[in-house]
């Protein structure tokens, strides 16, 4: 057993988030281990870039609202106590609404991570959701 220390809160590079983004480091698993765990908070209308993981991603709404979308044009809205998978290979990205913060886990094996253009405005804002809480 081991009391892993906390490594520092880091800033999102520009070059993979769109906006205001922190990420805190809770787990990074050692060989054979390839289990990542980061807690990230977003500002709002902050968002990833497209991406995809090669085996997969499991993200966990603990504050806020978010979205996930993928490149097919599904749209998840996110709310505290959401969990949203993505499967292995599925071009997506996540981020806050315009209208509030969000925090989530994100769960994923290994550093196979594709990292694809940024989300444009109005990608972003055609996943946003209406009045009633539903996307476009």
């Amino acid at each position: 057993m081991e009391l892993l220390s906390p490594v520092p809160t880091i800033k999102g590079p520009d070059t993979l988030f769109t906006g205001h983004v922190w990420i805190d480091t809770i787990y990074r698993g050692e060989d054979p281990s390839r289990t990542r765990l980061n807690s990230v908070r977003f500002s709002p209308c902050a968002r990833t870039a497209w991406h995809t993981h090669s085996v997969g991603q499991t993200l966990h709404v603990t504050e806020g609202i978010g979205v996930v979308a993928t490149r097919d044009g599904r749209v998840i809205v996110m709310r505290p106590g959401d969990t949203v998978w993505t499967p292995p290979g599925e071009e997506h990205w996540h981020g806050a609404t315009a209208e509030h913060f969000m925090t989530h886990l994100a769960l994923w094996e290994g550093d196979e991570v594709t990292w694809g253009v940024h989300v444009t405005d109005k990608e972003y804002a055609d996943a946003q959701p209406t009045t009633n809480g539903e996307s476009h």
